[in-house]
């Protein structure tokens, strides 16, 4: 019989894609975890891990024993909230941000929200400057959130990757002289960091196009509206990076934190572990 904890070390390992942010993940030490991944790979027969340095991937059984190791620990994790839960678990806030994988991130939720029917999660996309307000304010209980890297305070962060993008089909004449900008509301870090990157190089801007939503700004840039900056995971294959040699420096380095309130409740620390676990395996992918 599979060790259930044995596979959480496994699942941590490969999302985090090491033993030490593992251990990180399950409260484990280094060489704890890596006991538990011996104990694992000899109850199995055959090693799980390729070990190059700090790099760690699954080996072919790896990567079959993974989606079974997943489905287990989902099971196992459903059935004691069933068995254990009261009626009624209380209601969680969060506050996400828009433009981060929303769909995937979507069916996380719901996903969460279904195993735990006496509790209710009340979810909310806003742009990261209203996130960080209302869990400062008690108004949220747990946030995703942009903002400046290295700053203090958060469950966990992961570095973002941003860049210049235009219309790979209708590329903006980026010798115009006033530089047409597409992003989101005042407010927003991105725009913040696009407009203060156009007036430190002197070039002159003008908002050619404004939008609450991701997907009405990768439509405009698709179309040739004008420039944006988009994450990683947000550019579509209708964009084209600009680079130094077009003229556009890289942008400053953001991050996005997982952050929440001081008195967070153990159902909203349960959510926050299921986040940073999606978060690990979103980062891994990007890099």
């Amino acid at each position: 019989m599979l060790d259930l904890e044995l596979l959480r070390s496994f699942v941590s390992v490969v999302d985090a894609g090491g033993f030490t942010r593992a251990g990180e993940r399950v409260h484990r030490t280094q060489s704890t975890v890596s006991q538990q991944i011996k104990r694992l790979e000899d109850d199995i027969g055959q090693p799980l891990l390729n070990r190059n340095g700090k790099d760690v991937t699954p080996t072919e059984a790896g990567e079959r024993l993974l989606s079974y190791a997943r489905r287990l620990l989902s099971l196992a994790e459903e059935a004691r909230d069933v068995v254990a839960r009261p009626e009624s678990e209380g209601a969680i806030k969060l506050g996400i941000p828009e433009d981060f994988a929303a769909y995937r991130l979507a069916k996380l939720l719901a996903t969460f929200s279904r195993s735990r029917p006496g509790l209710r999660l009340d979810v909310r996309a806003d742009q990261s400057t209203y996130l960080r307000r209302d869990i400062e304010r008690g108004d949220l209980d747990l946030a995703l959130l942009k903002r400046d890297a290295g700053e203090k305070g958060a469950i966990a962060v992961w570095p973002e990757q941003v860049h210049w993008v235009t219309s790979k089909t209708y590329p903006v004449d980026i010798d115009a002289g006033s530089v047409p900008l597409i992003g989101f509301p005042a407010g927003c870090l991105y725009r913040s960091r696009a407009i203060h990157a156009l007036e430190s190089a002197g070039r002159s801007w003008h908002m050619a196009y404004t939008s609450s939503g991701l997907a009405g700004i990768q439509a405009a840039v698709a179309a040739g509206l004008g420039l944006s900056i988009l994450s990683d995971i947000a550019i579509q294959a209708g964009h084209r990076v600009l680079t130094a040699k077009d003229g556009f420096a890289p942008i400053d380095k953001t991050e996005l934190a997982l952050v929440a309130s001081p008195d967070a409740s153990p159902a909203t620390l349960r959510l926050a572990d299921r986040l940073a676990e999606f978060c690990d395996s979103v980062d891994a992918k990007a890099a």
